[in-house]
């Protein structure tokens, strides 16, 4: 037993599982990988966990994957007959059928990995050796690049993708040795989002394909379209594998949504599904906007035979032409080929016969001509996608160039290892036979440049994908979108722009108002309020005017405000200035009789000079008030109150002068009365001299300490500005107001007093009414001054004044000038000294 144990039996190293064939393969110095789905589907299988489940059998051949795979054998054959590229180093292949899955895909990524080969190993040396490709070139699809990137990325060997575009591939952490030559759809989400920005279609529905590329494109669509103040009104997700009646429950949000624009982020796959169940509704006339899955595929193309998708819009990756490459496609022969099995069935599938076999089908000769076909495969719409598998072998071979020091030959002594690949790949900035640059930034993506498609009808009913713009995002952001808008059809064959929002434009004079539980991009319409404006579309919020403009009537604009004060153009105005005029003359015909008559006893009578002082007042009472019209300024608005204060005091003062003579006189008659010297001309002249003294003074304390100035009063009336004169202290108008009013009363009470005195013609009684209608006037005024509005205060202030000036002259004055000049028998001394017993008012 010692013996037997003491023998060490030869370790054998193998892949556990099923061994994995390549459906392709090539031997090299260098070993390439590909992986690519050349089956669409596979066959169900009912795991009964009794034994070992069974390969997985692949169904239905996609002619697409088919042309990845040449693409790639076009691009090592050339670099394998290039002098200038790897010289004297030949590149193999191995090439997989992922098959579409998910599970395959890893399956077949760890068999690139590990190899399928027994290898022997002695007990103490483990199981590991080189990887037995340097790199791999796929997959397809986002979430299968996922998952095989995940796998292989711990071991550092390069899968460079041709169109997986899901941003989440840009995270080095997660997917270490992920490459890819199709732009990331960060840069296509954002981009799409400004293509219907750019298009005013803030009211838009989403569908989306539920794996990583739908789920992550649309999620950043989303966020951009936010920013951009764009709204989904539905957002709904599916794959070509669920049941029925959930694609049903899309077609229903559909025909039951408002909006006109569907934003669909979609594999050419589930289009193509979605496509089919759209038919049966007929539901046309919607505007499109797609992803590049699908946008210029011609496959999804050929199958809307409604024309449903006619006007449809979206982004591309940028035409491309890579010479040799269609010829080297259509010269395939399946009895030329190593792998007879996979072109077999290729050859089978795109002729419809079948080899070897007689009967009703028809037999495969292998000598088909490729170039008469007329179908996807020989259709080269997709050389676009075939350009990128093209650069990304390429990638790799200027990688190894510069690993192995190639100049005429190459140094055959390096020990590859795939990590050094991943790194100089990386680094790597090169141009194409046909002028593409290739290059990748530090998350492994290359630039991101779109061309704009439109899928515009012909008359033989064939969509023609046309270019209308393109989109660099290495552009600023003014110029990133560049579109020619004249050459697009819309949907139905439309020439105008669709309309997709949600509420109309807010026009001009209004501002927007949201709706209580919509969105942002669902709002009415209000109108801006007195005196503000908006004067763009889809205000926000209403911009008050400036203080001194007011809103026009459609609140789009401030238009100045009217100035307004009391003019002598306005029929007020002019009346009041007429008014004015007409006391001043009448004054000053008053004074004239009375100077023609100055000599007659009436005249003479309580002192002319007095009377004649007095009218000289009332005549600046007249004209100051025409002081108070006016555009008012610095020296109007001083000289208004200042004037109109002194000249009223002059007034009083000169009627109280002749009301305490009236008394005066009649107090002298008294026997032993000698008062009157002491009150005689001079002191009548110094007491008006004094009361309007006081008076002054109170004007030139107001106008010092505190002037009235012009104002322009805002909130008197909304559209007007009125024009006014601040009082300034408010102290010094009262007080100016107070003294004249306090002279009032006194002359009032002094005139009652008198208003008994024994004349035939007694002066005191007129007194009395002037003053009677004089304070009734000053009474109101008050009141009827605080509560009139603008310039109607100014006119209340100067009918107290020229009602107060009239009282005056009326009731002192007329009664006198009617015996002067039709009562002249009474115009003497003895009847104004009657004996009669005097008269009771």
């Amino acid at each position: 037993m010692l013996a037997s144990l003491s023998q060490a039996e030869e370790r054998v190293c193998t892949r556990r599982g099923d061994p994995e064939n390549p459906q392709l393969s090539k031997n090299g110095d260098i070993m390439l990988g590909g992986i690519f789905s050349f089956h669409s589907s596979w066959k169900d299988r009912q795991d009964i966990y009794m034994h070992k489940p069974p390969p997985l059998q692949c169904t239905s051949l996609n002619l697409r994957g088919f042309q990845y795979a040449q693409a790639m054998l076009f691009a090592i054959e050339e670099i394998n007959n290039s002098t200038d590229l790897l010289p004297g180093i030949s590149l193999g292949y191995k090439i997989y059928d992922a098959c579409s899955s998910i599970a395959r895909g890893v399956r077949v990524a760890l068999a690139l990995a590990n190899g399928n080969e027994v290898v022997s190993a002695s007990s103490e040396a483990p199981c590991t050796r080189p990887a037995q490709v340097q790199a791999i070139m796929g997959e397809t699809s986002s979430s299968p690049c996922m998952a095989i990137a995940t796998v292989i990325g711990p071991f550092h060997i390069p899968l460079i993708s041709h169109f997986a575009t899901c941003a989440c591939l840009s995270d080095k952490t997660k997917y270490p040795s992920f490459l890819r030559t199709i732009p990331s759809d960060y840069y296509q989400s954002r981009a799409l989002a400004q293509l219907v920005k750019h298009f005013g279609w803030t009211w838009v529905g989403a569908i989306r394909t539920n794996d990583d590329y739908g789920n992550n494109g649309m999620a950043t669509f989303t966020e951009t379209a936010q920013q951009l103040g764009i709204c989904l009104e539905y957002s709904v997700s599916f794959l070509r594998t669920d049941p029925p009646d959930k694609i049903l429950k899309i077609v229903d949000i559909i025909k039951s949504s408002t909006s006109n624009v569907i934003v669909a982020f979609l594999s050419h796959k589930d289009m193509d599904v979605l496509i089919q169940e759209l038919s049966g509704y007929n539901l046309t006339g919607y505007q499109w906007v797609g992803s590049e899955s699908w946008i210029f595929d011609s496959q999804t193309a050929a199958m809307d035979r409604h024309h449903i998708l006619d006007g449809a819009i979206g982004l591309s990756i940028p035409k491309a032409h890579v010479s040799g490459m269609r010829e080297f496609m259509l010269d395939v022969k399946p009895l030329n080929s190593s792998s007879n099995e996979m072109f077999t069935e290729f050859w089978e599938t795109l002729f419809s016969c079948k080899f070897n076999q007689s009967g009703n089908q028809r037999e495969c000769t292998g000598h088909e001509d490729l170039t008469g076909v007329q179908n996807s495969f020989t259709y080269m719409s997709l050389m676009p996608i075939f350009n990128n598998i093209y650069k990304g072998v390429y990638a790799v071979a200027h990688a190894l160039h510069s690993i192995l020091n190639c100049d005429k030959t190459c140094n055959n002594t390096v020990q590859l290892d795939p990590f050094m690949i991943l790194q100089h790949i990386r680094k790597i900035q090169f141009k194409t036979k046909d002028g593409d640059e290739v290059y990748f930034n530090e998350n492994g993506d290359p630039a991101a440049k779109y061309e704009i498609i439109n899928w515009q009808p012909t008359e033989n009913g064939i969509v023609d994908f046309v270019t209308v713009g393109v989109h660099d995002a290495s552009l600023p952001s003014e110029i990133l979108l560049n579109l020619q808008n004249n050459s697009f059809i819309w949907a139905q064959n439309s020439k105008e722009v669709p309309l997709s929002v949600c509420s109309k434009k807010c026009p001009p004079g209004t501002r927007k108002v949201l709706k209580k539980g919509k969105p942002v991009c669902c709002y009415d319409c209000l109108r801006c309020a007195e005196g503000e404006i908006s004067n763009i579309t889809d205000s926000v919020t209403c911009v008050r005017c400036h203080p001194e403009f007011w809103s026009n009537e459609k609140r789009d604009a401030c238009v100045k405000k009217e100035s307004e004060f009391l003019s002598y153009e306005e029929i007020m105005g002019a009346l009041l200035t007429a008014t004015s005029l007409f006391g001043t003359c009448m004054t000053a015909v008053v004074a004239i009789i009375f100077f023609r008559y100055r000599q007659t006893p009436i005249v003479r009578a309580n002192n002319s000079e007095l009377s004649f002082l007095l009218l000289f007042s009332l005549t600046l009472c007249f004209l100051c008030s025409l002081t108070f019209i006016g555009r008012p300024s610095e020296w109007s608005c001083m000289l208004r109150h200042t004037a109109f204060g002194i000249t009223f005091v002059l007034c009083i003062s000169c009627v109280l002068g002749k009301t305490i003579v009236v008394l005066m006189a009649f107090r002298a008659t008294l026997p032993g009365s000698n008062v009157m010297k002491w009150f005689g001309p001079a002191q009548q002249k110094l007491s008006v001299l004094g009361f309007t003294l006081i008076q002054v003074i109170i004007c030139l304390l107001w106008l010092t300490i505190s002037p009235p100035v012009p104002f322009k009063n805002f909130k008197g009336f909304k559209d007007k500005i009125i024009i006014e004169c601040a009082l300034g202290s408010a102290v010094g108008f009262w007080a100016v107001l107070g003294y004249i009013g306090l002279l009032a009363i006194l002359c009032f009470i002094l005139a009652f007093l008198a208003r008994k005195l024994p004349d035939n013609f007694n002066e005191a009684k007129f007194i009395t009414f002037s003053m009677l209608i004089f304070c009734a006037v000053w009474i109101t005024f008050i009141p009827a001054y605080v509560s009139s509005p603008g310039k109607f205060s100014v006119a209340v202030e100067v009918f107290a004044i020229l009602a107060s000036s009239f009282g005056l002259l009326i009731c002192i004055f007329i009664p006198k000038c009617y015996i002067i000049l039709l009562k002249p028998e009474k115009n003497t001394k003895k009847s104004l000294m009657g004996k009669g017993a005097p008269k009771s008012l």
